[in-house]
């Protein structure tokens, strides 16, 4: 801005100049021939110029001086009052906030939040709609499961081995006995019922049969399940529920399973787990059978546990289950299992094994171990372990003998009073030697002495005449080597090689009963079998089935048996083995007034690598009428190895315990009986 001089001085009463204002010179071409001085910026306040005595002039004159210079500099000159020039100004600092900005602002943000909300409502509303109520019905919805009554297990008569109890299981709800209310009920002693837990307590603690100070602080709490008692019974439930507290109690079917015959053919039954599934034996077999279907019932209820009425629900009906029929005799399997635990105990055994079965019908009527558990007791494992009767297995030994007398009789090879020379060792063709199992010298026994006298070097003989493709056929058609069909846990089925595997050794070995194994049951059923008039009939532990509210047993539709031997031939081998109980190794087994027909054995069983014996007997009465084959297995008797010894008397008492209970008639004597030597 060009510095403005001051006007001359003027004497008295002379009027003062008029401030003249210029425009601030830019740097454009028409400054260009400025000076200096003119174009430089003031630097300090100008002097005041004297005050105008007029008033109008001066206004005047400011008037026309206040258009600002549009310079870059922002700065403007005015004229002060007394006519002077006034010195530039600068805009500088904060500056005062416009109210229309806020006001945007303002609307703005007023608009961001308005969209969250509207969104989220949107999300809530619409989107999120179903899910929701969705959830809160469920957190509504309760699901109550009513277990279906188990089945029965019965033996043949009727008796029942395994049923189920319906017991129940009471939980409180703390949170909601709070808001319980006496409303001027009394208790049992006819005391004012308070409110909340105490008032509770006092309605159910003389049901239940416990203290009602311990009880009400049980259920006294925030807690929204709460567990009161387990296995309460049915007459106490029907109690607490007349009481009126379903919105604070609830009583939740449960079902205990029991074995009123305790012991008695436990290893057949198994049992059940703590949610009522069959675990072994028939439980497991028929589970589904057994178990029925379940109830269920969905409903809605409130905060005070209360169906909520008019919202509907779904219910079904437990269906119970069905019942199971075994073919086991109660009082046979009992005795079984008295005798076996007798043996073992007086033997100082392993174990004993007794097994009772229908010639004809192939039903076993005791399968009996000795030392069964109690199923009612689950705190031992043993419990699970099953029968060993099928799990167990060992070298028939000289029971199988009898297989190898049967083939040669069947191929007209011996008769039985063929005669044999059977010294205490024997040497076969091939350099393979054998020996009996007691140095009784050299003797001269006919094929029933063989058998009666249980001799290794005699059966050697004997099978030397039958053809080890023959051997091994009769082998399996005896059933050695094949699963029983029993379907128990853990059956073994033994073992017979294939031909191709059989050495010099084992094609002699097999004819007495070494280089296989079998179980308990299938040596049971080569006797059986022969009983039978050489038909063998499968082994079956199941009678019938029968639906839940009726008395109509569907019975398992019968298995029809295969021939292995002519009726003849095993006639004649009865006659055989009946002189093992005359004048051979088991004149213990003899019944007083009935013909008995058997065959020991004494063989090899191997456990964990060590070597141990099974003694055995195995007999059919009457040998006349065959109706009963008993079988008796000892493991590692302690007071004598053999099975007539150990054996004999077990089957003795229980074949005449079955022959008593059936009521058959003594035999007839015996028209012919074969001579044992020559």
């Amino acid at each position: 801005m060009a510095r403005t001089s001051a006007p001359p001085r003027s004497g008295s009463g002379s009027r003062p100049a008029s401030t003249s204002v210029k425009r601030a010179p830019s740097s454009s071409a028409s400054n260009k021939g400025a000076s200096p001085r003119q174009t430089q910026k003031p630097r300090g306040l100008p002097k005041q110029a004297p005050r105008s005595t007029s008033r109008t002039s001066s206004l005047s004159s400011s008037r026309r001086t206040s258009t600002p210079t549009p310079s870059s500099s922002r700065t403007m000159t005015t004229t002060s009052r007394g006519g002077a020039v006034a010195r530039p100004v600068r805009r500088s600092g904060p500056q005062p906030a416009s109210p229309v900005k806020r006001q945007k602002w303002l609307t703005v943000i007023a608009a961001i939040v308005v969209t969250v909300f509207v969104a989220r409502l949107v999300q809530i509303q619409v989107i999120q709609a179903p899910a929701l109520a969705a959830e809160a019905t469920a957190a509504r919805t309760v699901t109550v499961v009513s277990p279906a009554h188990r089945g029965e297990i019965l033996d043949r008569n009727g008796v029942v081995l395994a049923t189920s109890l319906d017991r129940y299981t009471l939980s409180a709800d703390p949170g909601a006995i709070v808001d319980f209310r006496g409303r001027g009920r009394e208790d049992h002693e006819g005391s004012p019922v308070a409110d909340g837990a105490l008032g509770v307590a006092q309605l159910m603690a003389p049901i239940l049969g416990v203290d009602k100070a311990e009880l009400a602080a049980q259920i006294n709490g925030e807690e929204r399940y709460v567990v009161l008692a387990k296995g309460v019974e049915p007459e106490q439930q029907r109690a607490i529920a007349a009481l009126g507290l379903s919105a604070y109690i609830r009583a939740e079917m449960t079902s205990t399973r029991t074995y009123p015959a305790n012991t008695v053919a436990s290893p057949l039954l198994g049992f059940v787990d703590h949610e009522q599934v069959g675990q072994g034996g028939m439980e497991r077999k028929f589970n589904d059978l057994l178990s029925g279907t379940n109830g269920v019932e969905t409903f809605e209820r409130g905060r005070d546990g209360v169906p909520i009425a008019g919202l509907g629900g779904k219910q079904s009906t437990a269906s119970p289950g069905g019942d199971v029929l075994l073919t086991i005799d109660h009082d046979i399997q009992w005795k079984a299992q008295q005798e076996a635990d007798a043996a073992k105990k007086r033997t100082s055994a392993d174990y004993a094994i007794v097994i009772v079965k229908d010639n004809e019908t192939g039903q076993l009527l005791a399968l009996a171990d000795s030392n069964s558990p109690d199923p009612n007791d689950r705190s031992s494992a043993a419990v699970a372990q099953g029968s060993r009767a099928v799990q167990d297995t060992f070298e028939p030994g000289s029971t199988g003998k009898a297989i190898t007398v049967a083939a040669a009789l069947e191929l007209g090879a011996v008769t039985p009073g063929t005669p044999f020379v059977t010294p205490f060792k024997f040497t076969t063709p091939n350099g393979q030697e054998f020996k009996d199992a007691v140095d009784y010298g050299t003797q001269h026994l006919t094929t029933a002495g063989v058998l009666a006298k249980s001799s290794n070097t005699g059966t050697v003989q004997i099978g030397e005449k039958v053809p080890p493709a023959v051997q091994y056929d009769y082998l399996k058609a005896f059933g050695l080597g094949e699963y029983t069909g029993l379907d128990l846990p853990g059956e073994a089925r033994g073992q017979v090689l294939p031909l191709d595997r059989w050495d010099g050794r084992t094609r002699y070995a097999v004819t007495f009963g070494q280089a296989m194994t079998v179980n308990a049951v299938q040596a049971t059923n080569v006797f059986s079998t022969i009983a039978n008039g050489g038909v063998s009939v499968p082994v079956s532990l199941i009678l019938g089935t029968r639906e839940a509210g009726s008395d109509r047993v569907t019975p398992v539709k019968p298995v029809e048996g295969s021939r292995v031997i002519d009726e003849d031939t095993a006639t004649t081998l009865l006659g055989m083995m009946e002189t093992v109980t005359t004048d051979g190794t088991a004149t213990m087994a003899a019944i007083p007034g009935y013909r008995v027909s058997g065959k020991t054995a004494t063989a090899e069983v191997w456990d964990a690598g060590r070597k141990g014996l099974m003694s055995s007997f195995i007999g059919v009465a009457p040998a006349d009428n065959p109706r009963f084959t008993v079988s008796v297995f000892v493991k590692n008797s302690r007071t004598s190895p053999w099975g007539g010894v150990v054996a004999g008397p077990v089957f003795r008492e229980v074949m005449g315990f079955v022959i008593q209970k059936f009521g058959l008639q003594p035999s007839a004597p015996a028209t012919a009986s074969y001579p044992i030597h020559w």
